[in-house]
Formats: structure tokens, C-alpha cells, sequence
């Protein structure tokens, strides 16, 4: 099985293609514009089911027949989707019992997309049809490249509760437990929720007060794999009918998106892609997007991966929709590739006249070719060109951050110490202190080996099991560094508070103990013995045979230990039970990282490398002010000869092909 897009010629470039909102004669237009961009391909038909499928079991292909050939004879390879991302109204209208139902009991409305249950037969059966006759219809076409099923699975419809998804939810459960085995395992005997049939329980939906926590995490385990079922459904067809031909389905790991547990999606896909936007108002947001492009790496298991869809400048659906600074596409696309992906991608070719998404920006916009934006294009697209020989390399790491998308689905529920606590903000703190260290990270899911890495951080690993709980014990007591945070090991998989004190399974690993947690008010703020502050959280800690670094200077708990550090077997376990300020967590990681022998670096820029038959060094400038590093090697875009030193200058990015 090939697991990359066949064919595709050096680095991807290229963007979502929609022709069925143009007249044809625009197409061939199109083609030309994206040669003279370096298009080498592009996702094709992700919202084309009504125009291909007209009625039920009448499919028209000769449009996009004429499509294929043109971006076939232009060059440009064709990631083709199996359209089945958006319903036709057809189709709803005939089966409306296959639109989602809210928490609330409220049916969704077909007019947007997603229209869909996870649940229902009628789109399966449907869906896996519309695939079965694409594969059969193109399986020949010297364009087709990769297959690219659905689009952002869950981005609108995160869970279904309507009477079909109950029924399967309750098949779900029978296949994993006894009725005594869930009782025990939802703590059922609080708030008299026994039950004495599987036939009495319903997904949880909108209820008088809180819902049970182990519930819904259930209900969020179930709904991923329902989800991921549909996604496995078509893959299979496409697989029977084309197997040469690798499939894929756009992840969506960034700051918006956190409802698909991505660890078990990566083991289905035959080349990991995801789609990243990022918050146009965030200063931080080249550091958020550093973050995910590592997060991606990791799901795909350090191969290349490809970047679905980005953003040329502005997007459509943000509070306020900031266009891109000149050269910030550039170097975000330069952040992607430096971090593992062969290919950047945007959403979309030529931006709408109409719809929803009219004001997303694309790689032509609505003033056409003569704008900053397709002069950006063209300019990436002919330095991708040159960079061919990066296709395949892979950026090495000697730290790693453990990320739980089920933490974060347990962390979400109402009814914690505080509700200003967000998962992934908390994870993005960690990182940005080992970015702004110049230390490259990968992400390891729960239960994976650590004994590659010299450094791990643990940020909020809520919900563990014994088995995790182990795994992270054995790293150190083998010799590994770990830096585990607030809100971890608190609960077992099933959210049960583990007892005897927090932070339940890492207290012996961690030589503490804290027998309460104090959230602060809002807009209140403690100092510490260091000079950090906290501001959201804080515990009233016990050490038992570890060293404290920091303590509480005033607030509520003075004197109380809030960061800490323990010998533990052959290695150092790090506790921080509270929420440092930037810098205080700042020095804390890196006291962690010169502890464990990492280099520590500061450079000011962005400094990655991949590594093949030789190294490169991606370096990309954020600041308006020029930068020097030392490095050695030929600068793979203007073709310079690098002595010692290299200038990256103000907003600018430089490739260099390393000398050994």
C-alpha cells in the first residue's frame, strides 16, 4: 500500500479545488494560474455530492470527467474526495430521520453541511455508494493521486443524540461491560442511577442538573469511534476497489478542534492530514501553529504528513477576520514543512463569490493575480521547487510532551474546582517555554515508550489508567526526566477520583501529596518564593521525601510547596501544582531541561532541522528585527554559500542545506 500520494512531484503545493462554483470556462484559466503558481496538486469534489449524485442512484461524472483531464494534462495530481461531506438536500428531504438530533432533542436542519448521524444506516449506505462509484469511475485516471474521504469529520456535529445513536450506544456498552461492571464503573449509586437493564440507558442528553462524568466520557468514547466508523467504512471500499491508491481524511489538530481522539484516527489512515488555521488576533499564534504542525508529526509517527487546508490571509469565520501580514503565509507554510509535513495545502484555489465562506481568503482572490496574496503564492511555489530534496527527511527530538485527547474530553465537563481551565492552553504554556528554549519536541499518545527521550512533560494527564500510570513510573525510575503538571493522575479512566490524596497515580513517583485543591477568584493572584505568580491554580501540597524549588509566598496557602522536584529510582520527577506565569514556567522547564543535559539555546528565531542523507536547517524569523546564528551550509533558496554566520532577516525564512 502506497502511503503517500502517488506521483506527486517534490514538496505538495496546491490548495482545495471547487470548479462547480465557476463556469467552465474559468477552469481553464485555472490551470494555467496554478502553473504559473507551482500548483502540483489539489483536493478535488469534497462538496460535489449534489452535482455528482443528482437523485438517488443517478450519478453524473461528465463535469468533473472534464475537470480531471484538465488538471491531468496541466500536471497537477488530484487528491479526489468521495463528496460525502455534505448531504443533498435530495437525500435529507427522503430521510430526514438520518439528520443529527442536539443534546436538547432539537433535529438539525439540512442547509449548511454535515447534515448527518453517525448512526444512520441511510448515510452509510449512501455514503459508501457514492465512494463505491467513484472508485470504480476514476480508478484508471492518470490524475488520481490519493483518495480523501468525508472532510474534518465532527468539525459541526461533535455528537449525535437521537434514538439511533442510544441504540448503538447501548450495544457499545454491552460489548464492554456487565451491568455490574457499569454501575461500578459510572458510580451509578450516586443520585440513584442504577440500572437493571441496558435497555434503560439513554446517551446523555440535556438533564436537570450536571450529568454523570463517566457517562459522557463514554458517550465521547463511543461517538469517536462511531464517527471513525464511517470514515473506516469508505476506506474500505476504496481500498477493495483501488488498492494502490492511498486514503486519507483531514484531522483538524489546532486550537479550535479537540472532539476526535486523533491517537486511534492516525492508525487508519494511510498518510496523516490536517487542516490548521490559526487565531489571527493571537500574538502567539506562529508558536500555537509550531505546536500543532509537532502534535501532526507525532500522529503520524514521525513519516511526512500533508497540510490539508491553511489559510492565504484571512478566514471567514473568526470574531475578527485579520488578514496576514506580507510574508506571514510564507512563513507559516516554511513552519509546516520545517516540522515534518512534505506539503502545504490551502482552503481554497479561487475564493467564492457566494456562500458562507465568501470572505475566506484563497490562493486567487476576489481581486484576482494582481495582490500581494498570489505574488506570495507564486513566490512559495518557486522556492518548493528547489527544495525537492527535503521530501522524505525527518526532524529528530530528544523531548517529548504526552498529549490525551481524553483528559481534555474529561477536563471539558462541568462541575470541576474551576471552569477557567482549558486543556489545550495548558499544554500550549508547556510548549511555548520549550519553543522559546529552541528545544524541538515531539507528542507521544499515553502508553508509548519514552525511553528515547531525555526530558517528558506530562501537562494535565487527568484520566489514567494504572497501565499509563506505569508506563510514565518505569521511564523514571529507568533514568528519564519528567515534568508532570497540576490536574494529573487525579482520576482512573472511568473519571473516578483516585483516593489518599492528590495527585493520585503519580504521588509516589512525584514524593508528594496535597490533601486539597485551591482554585483562585477571578482577577486574584498569588506570588511565589521564586518570583513566578499563579493566577488560576493553586494546591495545598505535602512533600513526602521531595525537594521543594518553589513555595507560595502569600495568597492562601503560604509556605505550601507549589513546585518541586524528586529522585525517584535512576531519575527526576518534577511537580508543578499550580499555574506559573510565562515566566516563571519559562525557568522551570529549562532548570528541567539543564537537569536531563538538554541544551538550552534562547536563539530568538525559529531553528528546526530535518534530517535525510543530510541536514537542514529551517530558520524562520517571526521579529522585525534581523537575527544572526552560526550555521555553515548553502542557503537552498537563493543558492548563497553560508560561512559561520547566517543573517535571517527581519520576517524572512531561510532554508539551509548543512555542510557535515
Amino acid at each position: 500500500m502506497t502511503t503517500w500520494p502517488t506521483d506527486l512531484p517534490g514538496l505538495g503545493w496546491g490548495a482545495d479545488y471547487n470548479p462547480e462554483q465557476w463556469p467552465e470556462h474559468v477552469w481553464t484559466e485555472d490551470v494555467g494560474l496554478m502553473r504559473r503558481a507551482g500548483v502540483n496538486i489539489v483536493s478535488l469534489g469534497i462538496f460535489s455530492w449534489a452535482k455528482i449524485e443528482v437523485s438517488k442512484g443517478e450519478y453524473r461524472f461528465d463535469w468533473l470527467d472534464r475537470v480531471m483531464d484538465l488538471l491531468h494534462a496541466g500536471g497537477i495530481r488530484v487528491d479526489l474526495a468521495t463528496a460525502t461531506a455534505a448531504p443533498p438536500p435530495w437525500l435529507t428531504a427522503e430521510y430526514p430521520e438520518m439528520l443529527p438530533v442536539r443534546a436538547d432533542g432539537v433535529r438539525l436542519s439540512h442547509g449548511s453541511r454535515q447534515a448527518y448521524c453517525p448512526s444512520s444506516p441511510v448515510y452509510r449506505e449512501r455514503a459508501t455508494a457514492l465512494a463505491a462509484e467513484m472508485a470504480s469511475h476514476y480508478r484508471d485516471h492518470p490524475a488520481l493521486a490519493a483518495w480523501h474521504v468525508g472532510n474534518e469529520y465532527a468539525c459541526h456535529v461533535k455528537r449525535c443524540y437521537c434514538d439511533m445513536c442510544a441504540a448503538s450506544f447501548r450495544e457499545w456498552l454491552a460489548s464492554r461491560y456487565t451491568l455490574d461492571q457499569l454501575n461500578d464503573a459510572w458510580s451509578t449509586a450516586f443520585w440513584s442511577q442504577g440500572y437493571t437493564d441496558f435497555a434503560q440507558v439513554l446517551p446523555p442528553r440535556v438533564t436537570p442538573t450536571f450529568s454523570n462524568p463517566a457517562h459522557v466520557l463514554d458517550y465521547d468514547r463511543f461517538s469517536d469511534e462511531a464517527i471513525l466508523e464511517l470514515y473506516k467504512a469508505e476506506r474500505d471500499v476504496l481500498r477493495m476497489i483501488t488498492p494502490d491508491v492511498p486514503v486519507t481524511t483531514n484531522f483538524m489538530v489546532n486550537w479550535t478542534f479537540g472532539d476526535l481522539d486523533y491517537w486511534k484516527w492516525a492508525r487508519e489512515v494511510d498518510f496523516v492530514s490536517n487542516d490548521h488555521y490559526t487565531s489571527a488576533e493571537s500574538p502567539d499564534r506562529h508558536v500555537e501553529l509550531a505546536m500543532s504542525a509537532d502534535l501532526v508529526r507525532g500522529l503520524a509517527g514521525g513519516k511526512p504528513w500533508l497540510l490539508m487546508e491553511s489559510s492565504t490571509s484571512a478566514v471567514n469565520w473568526q470574531h475578527r477576520n485579520i488578514a496576514k501580514l506580507p510574508g506571514e503565509m510564507r512563513r507559516h507554510s516554511y513552519q509546516n514543512i520545517a516540522r515534518g509535513a512534505d506539503g502545504t495545502l490551502f482552503f481554497q484555489w479561487r475564493q467564492s463569490r457566494g456562500g458562507s465562506e465568501r470572505y475566506h481568503s484563497a490562493m486567487v482572490p476576489h481581486a484576482g493575480t494582481d495582490t500581494k496574496v498570489y505574488r506570495e503564492v507564486c513566490q512559495v511555489g518557486a522556492e518548493y521547487a528547489r527544495l525537492r530534496d527535503v521530501v522524505g527527511s525527518t526532524v529528530d527530538a530528544s523531548v517529548a510532551v504526552l498529549y490525551d485527547f481524553q483528559s481534555n474530553w474529561a477536563l471539558r465537563q462541568d462541575a470541576h474546582p474551576t471552569a477557567d481551565f482549558d486543556y489545550y492552553r495548558h499544554v500550549l504554556g508547556y510548549y511555548k517555554a520549550l519553543w522559546s528554549a529552541g528545544v524541538t519536541v515531539d507528542f507521544v499518545a499515553p502508553g508509548t515508550n519514552l525511553s528515547a527521550y531525555s526530558v517528558v512533560v506530562v501537562p494535565a494527564f487527568y484520566a489514567v489508567s494504572d497501565a499509563h500510570a506505569a508506563v510514565i513510573a518505569d521511564y523514571v525510575a529507568g533514568g528519564g526526566h519528567v515534568v508532570i503538571t497540576y490536574l494529573s493522575g487525579v482520576a482512573d479512566e472511568h473519571t473516578r477520583v483516585r483516593l489518599g490524596g492528590y495527585p493520585g497515580a503519580f504521588r509516589d513517583v512525584l514524593g508528594v501529596w496535597s490533601e486539597e485543591f485551591h482554585p483562585l477568584r477571578q482577577g486574584e493572584a498569588v506570588s511565589l518564593t521564586d518570583g513566578s505568580t499563579a493566577s488560576l491554580w493553586t494546591e495545598h501540597l505535602h512533600v513526602r521525601g521531595a525537594e521543594v524549588v518553589a513555595s507560595y509566598a502569600d495568597g492562601p496557602l503560604p509556605g505550601v510547596p507549589a513546585v518541586t522536584r524528586n529522585a525517584f529510582g535512576n531519575g527526576v520527577a518534577w511537580y508543578v501544582a499550580c499555574d506559573l506565569d510565562e515566566g516563571g514556567l519559562g525557568r522551570t522547564v529549562e532548570k528541567a531541561l539543564s537537569g536531563a543535559g538538554v541544551a538550552v539555546s534562547r536563539p530568538g528565531i525559529e531553528l528546526v532541522r530535518r534530517r535525510g542523507d543530510v541536514s537542514w536547517l529551517f530558520a524562520v524569523n517571526h521579529t522585525d528585527t534581523d537575527a544572526e546564528i552560526e550555521a555553515s551550509g548553502v542557503d537552498v533558496v537563493s543558492g548563497e554559500q553560508v560561512s559561520g554566520r547566517l543573517t535571517v532577516r527581519a520576517g524572512d525564512v531561510v532554508v539551509l542545506r548543512e555542510e557535515v
